[in-house]
């Protein structure tokens, strides 16, 4: 298990999503301390926190977890794409998601 590529991914995304520590820590049902040593590498999560995570991150286990997955090192899966066509992809679909709502907001021109 790569810990320092899941602290890097865990902090990488809470600060897109413009949230502190606290505030997923609050999410996920944990310490602010417990968070601060996720994104250091220094402490393991259990499978329900790890769950918990991804969901307030908004990704897939597999976006937090990816570089210890052997199927995604190998660089290309069933679906033909590399792991970095993979990576530009989820961000982008990312990126679509946290703007729908702002997207489907009514125009205030009639």
């Amino acid at each position: 298990m790569d810990y320092n590529a899941l602290a890097k991914r865990i902090r990488k995304r809470r600060i897109e999503l413009g949230m502190t520590q606290e505030q997923l820590a609050k999410q996920v049902g944990v310490t602010t301390s417990f968070v601060g040593h996720l994104e250091r590498g220094s402490r393991k999560a259990s499978l329900e926190t790890m769950v918990a995570l991804a969901n307030a991150l908004h990704v897939g286990l597999d976006y937090l977890l990816s570089e210890s997955l052997e199927a995604v090192q190998e660089g290309s899966d069933s679906d033909g794409l590399s792991r970095g066509q993979r990576y530009v992809m989820h961000e982008i679909l990312s990126t679509l998601q946290n703007h729908l709502d702002e997207w489907n907001k009514p125009s205030d021109e009639a």
